[in-house]
Parts: structure tokens; sequence; C-alpha cells
């Protein structure tokens, strides 16, 4: 097979036969076909898109690529949960070890941080020597003993996955349906799972921003995911807004830590037990849907969630006092308030903006070699819907410069939108099939 007629051929929108994009893929893989014929690739799928039978053919050699995780001495359902991304989007934090505590296995590789959101591994290095680079040996230890790990994509992984995100990135196609479906399939089926929980994000601050764009992906992964013999539940839910409070890395652990003691957010708190709950009634351990979320708050009411969590960090090598105590953790240098400047009903909020801000004050890479400033971000303390008065707050700027909060500070007050008449928020979760 010749790269340029495989290129040719879905320039032209024809169907690839599953062995031929196989050879290309291991082509790739092997360094036998160049980055800028892959690119042409990218974006001819891009633009002329791919048969279920091309998506489930390109998740399966993705996924055959590399190493897969081996956990069938487990006797136990396997189930994870995973997030399109968006702003203050730290539930894994939460469901991972509430998840655990109500009886799942939980093997979880995350991602890090794209753009203006966050990413889970961002926010575990956050914690002092948690350790996310396992490898495929010691992650399957830790879930074999723990039943729970968090860890990110090793290099035998999925290798094709990593080479090709590179330059999705960089070729304006990371929002193609297809290529999403394989990246996302391919690495959580090698992790060796049995059940799959997708949050699906829409709105302002996901990838995905209209509705019948966001269904048609959480469909897509849906479908290809069965066709891989793992069950697959998708929910919708609402990225119009930052989800819970805080932005940034650590202040969204705190967060975290807040929910699992039984305190925290609501529209938080309301995420992370729907998708909780989903992956309990997956497992078999309640069948039905009231009454497994039940079961969930108590053991957030109790403290059960949050006992699993600090064994999580112990486990990983995480520094375990810092979650017992963390306001010990170091501040930024500015922490001060952004004050309305107006009166009215908030009625909307350019989340991605809120997103940039954090990653501009440092919460974030702007370069793959940047570091992460643990520190920085935000609270937000009025949402959509709320009245503001002049001189409210409207958050809490955590900058390690007076430059840097003035700069966030105008960008903040640019990114709410207000309206003098009562405003509806969205629903937070829209449905799930």
């Amino acid at each position: 097979m010749l790269a340029v007629n495989f290129i040719e051929q879905k320039k032209q929108g024809k169907e690839h036969k599953p062995e031929d994009i196989k050879a290309f893929i291991d082509a790739y893989v092997r360094g036998d076909i160049p980055d800028y014929q892959v690119s042409a690739w990218l974006m001819a799928v891009n633009f002329q898109g791919m048969t279920t039978h091309e998506i489930v053919a390109l998740t399966d050699a993705m996924l055959n690529s590399g190493e897969r995780i081996d956990l069938s001495q487990i006797d136990k359902f396997k189930t994870d949960k995973h997030s399109t991304g968006g702003v203050g989007d730290k539930v894994s934090l939460i469901l991972a070890p509430l998840a655990k505590a109500a009886g799942c296995v939980v093997p979880m590789i995350s991602g890090r941080g794209l753009g203006h959101s966050g990413g889970t591994l961002d926010k575990l290095e956050s914690i002092p020597g948690f350790k996310v680079g396992v490898s495929c040996k010691e992650f399957t230890q830790l879930v074999t003993e723990n039943s729970l790990a968090m860890g990110s994509q090793t290099k035998s992984i999925v290798p094709a996955d990593r080479k090709m995100y590179a330059l999705r990135d960089v070729t304006a196609t990371v929002k193609s349906i297809p290529l999403i479906c394989g990246s996302i399939l391919s690495k959580k089926i090698a992790e060796g799972i049995n059940g799959l929980v997708l949050d699906v994000k829409t709105g302002n601050g996901a990838f995905m921003e209209e509705y019948s764009e966001s269904r048609k992906l959480a469909e897509t992964l849906k479908q290809v995911g069965e066709q891989f013999g793992i069950k697959v539940k998708a929910v919708i839910t609402d990225m119009n807004q930052p989800l819970g409070n805080a932005v940034g890395n650590w202040l969204e652990v705190v967060e975290c830590i807040d929910v699992l003691k039984g305190q925290g957010p609501s529209d938080l708190i309301e995420v992370t037990l729907t998708l909780t709950t989903w992956m309990v009634v997956m497992s078999g351990i309640e069948k039905n849907f009231e009454k497994a979320k039940d079961i969930l708050r108590e053991l957030l009411a109790k403290g059960k969630a949050y006992e699993e969590f600090e064994n999580m960090v112990r486990a990983q090598k995480g520094d375990v006092e810092y979650i017992k105590h963390p306001e010990n953790y170091k501040q930024a240098a500015v922490i001060k308030e952004v004050l309305a400047e107006s009166t009215g009903y908030i009625k909307a909020m350019d989340t991605e903006q809120i997103g940039m801000i954090s990653l501009n004050l440092g919460g974030g890479r702007k370069l793959i070699t940047d570091e992460i400033v643990p520190e920085v971000g935000l609270i937000v303390k009025k949402k959509i819907g709320d009245k503001v008065e002049i001189g409210d707050m409207l958050c809490l700027i955590h900058a390690n410069s007076e430059s840097d909060f003035e700069t966030a500070k105008a960008n903040y007050l640019q990114s709410l939108k207000l309206d003098m008449k009562p405003v509806e928020p969205k629903p937070l979760i829209y449905e799930s099939f």
C-alpha cells in the first residue's frame, strides 16, 4: 500500500478497508510513513469523515499498536470514566475514590491539560510526590491490590495515539469525531476495562460547543465502544460555565477534598454523583439508579470516599499531609477579589476565556515544555442566574504578581454578560443513554 494512494482515497471520500487502515497505522508507528503524509490524511478525515466500520478499524489499529494492560486476573467488573474536558472539571479526583468506596474496580489512565481545558494528571501532580508515571506492571499491581489506580499513558500503550495526537494539535484536526473516538477508546480499552461512562461536555467551554455535535460524538463513542465488547454509558453535561467554583490545579484539589468530606459546590457534587452512579449500576453492585445514588451520598457523608482518596495518594507516593492540611500548601503571592462594577443577573460566562485566564496565570501550558504553576487560578463566586450588586465579589484570583492579577481581573470582567432580567441557568445534565 502506497501512503499517497491511501490519502487520495480518503480525500475523495471513499471508505478505507480495515486492513489498509491497520497497515497505514502500523507503518506510521514504525516510522515508515512521515508526519507530513499522516498530516495530509488527518486533514482528509477531518473534511470527509469516516464510517462506523472505519472508526472501529482505526480504533483497533491504534489499540494494537502497543502494549495492553492485562487485568484478567481480577474477576470483578472493571469500569472507568472519561470526560471530553472542560473548565473546573475535577470530577475524576472525587469519582475514582468514591466508586472504589462503593465496591467498583477503577483503572484510570488520564490526560494532561489541553488549551483552556485542565487535565487530571496536572491536578494529581500538584499533590507533592504523587506519581502518575507508573509502568504497566506498577499500574496492574495498584489495581490488583487497591482496586484503584490513576496514571498516565506510558510509552508502550497506544503509541499511535501519542504520535498522532501531537499532529492533530498542530493541524487543527483535534475536533474530528472519528479521530476523537480512535484516541479516547484505544486508550481506555487498553486499560483492560469492561465498562466506560462517558461525560461528553457541551457549551462554550467544551471542545464541542454545539449540542448536536456533542450528541453525535457521544453516540459514535458509544456505538464504537460497544463493538469492542465493553458496556458504554454516555452522559451529556453542561459546560457553559465552570464546573464547581475552583479553576486551577491545586485549588481544584482542595475543592475535591471539600466534596470528599461531604461539603463543596452542589453542581460539582451532582455531576460527580450521576457519573459515579452509572459506574456502580454498570458494575452490578446496585441495579437501581436512585438507590445507587443514595449509597454514594452516604459514602461521601461518612467520609469513606475521602479515606479512599487518602489511600490512593499514599499508594502513589503522594504526601498525604497536604491532603490532611491543605492550608499548609504554598499559596500564590497575590490573592485578591474581583468586584462587580455593575448590577444585574449573570446571563452568560465565556467559559473558554475563564480557562485561559488560569492558563495565562501559569495553571496550564502554552508550550509542551512549560512547567505548571499549581497554586495559581481563581475561585468563582457568582454563577449564571445569580444576582449581582455593585461591589459584590465575582471571583477570587490567585496570581503570582500584581500585573498577572490585573490582566486576569480585566479578562474575567470581560468574560461575564449581565442582564437586568432574572436568568434561568441551563440544566447540568442534559441526557443519559
